[in-house]
Order: C-alpha cells, then sequence, then structure tokens
C-alpha cells in the first residue's frame, strides 16, 4: 500500500494559512515574527513556515479560565518589547 501525500493533514503552513489558522493578518503575524512575540517558525530557503503544533501552543499559551486568571501568560501584541520599562507603566499618568 502506497501513501498518498495529498491525505495527509498539513504539517507545516506557510503565513497566509498560518493567519487564516489563528486569525491574524498576515501582516500581524509578520510583526510578531519581527518583534519575537509571536509563534516559533522555521526558514525553508527563503520560505518562513509554522508547524501547526507550534502555533497552536502559542495561542494556548494566552488562554485563561476567566478574566482574572493571574496563572495565564498574556500574548503580547505585535510591537517592540522593551524589558527596562513595563507596558503600563510607560502610560500611567497620561491623559
Amino acid at each position: 500500500m502506497s501513501a498518498n501525500f495529498s491525505d495527509l493533514p498539513p504539517r507545516y503552513l506557510r503565513t497566509p494559512e498560518a493567519s487564516r489558522f489563528v486569525g491574524l493578518s498576515i501582516r500581524t503575524l509578520e510583526k510578531h515574527r519581527i518583534y519575537g512575540t509571536g509563534p516559533r517558525y522555521s526558514k525553508l530557503g527563503g520560505r518562513v513556515v509554522y508547524r501547526v503544533d507550534e502555533l497552536q501552543a502559542w495561542v494556548e499559551s494566552g488562554a485563561r479560565a476567566h478574566t482574572s486568571d493571574s496563572a495565564a501568560r498574556t500574548v503580547p501584541p505585535a510591537a517592540r518589547q522593551s524589558p527596562l520599562v513595563p507596558p503600563m507603566a510607560a502610560t500611567r499618568g497620561r491623559r
């Protein structure tokens, strides 16, 4: 019996498919890649691919049981992250 590769589920997704999989725009996923806040990815030649299980793990890392779930990790926004200034401290005192 020979394996038919078209019957196998995809294990790697390119950026457009990965963005649909997680429900984000392509550009947002690219920004996460630039800032290092997104899911792990691989480069095959010049192509970026995401493992399905890495995408699922990244989404699950932001899962919460309720709104005050302090044990949950927050997935950061697709923006430059400063290790010196906490995100909320930068906006305090402004109106």
